[in-house]
């Protein structure tokens, strides 16, 4: 069992920066790939991030290359994703989720999802 809880979400200008938290607990969360969801209103989840139990692999979508990046520190059983230059489409509210899969990018693929953390970016 892998219990998640975002943070970091919050109102930022376009062009700004923010950094989510996702905080894990269970014993086997070093085993799990981690994956960073989006979904705007009216919109379909997306995945935006993602990076392999061992972090030697990453995903990360189209829309998102270069101005965000994922990581995790097994130490402290977190995942982060950095936002940088943010334009306004970024607007959702932002999941993390986990996944015995290597690296999965479907929202049907992953078993554990936060409550998730809500984004805006103003223009």
């Amino acid at each position: 069992q892998v219990q998640l809880v975002e943070s970091g979400g919050g109102l930022v200008q376009a062009g700004g920066s923010l950094r989510l938290s996702c905080a894990a607990s269970g014993r086997t969360f070093g085993s799990y790939a981690m994956g960073w969801f989006r979904q705007a209103p009216g919109k379909e989840r997306e995945c935006v991030a993602a990076i392999s139990w061992d972090t030697t692999s990453t995903y990360y979508a189209d829309s998102v290359k270069g101005r965000f990046t994922i990581s995790r520190d097994k130490a402290e059983n977190t995942v982060f994703l950095q936002m940088d230059s943010l334009k306004p489409e970024a607007t959702a509210v932002y999941y993390c989720a986990a996944t015995r899969v290597w690296l999965a990018v479907k929202p049907r693929q992953y078993e554990y999802w936060g409550q998730g953390t809500q984004v805006t970016v103003s223009s």
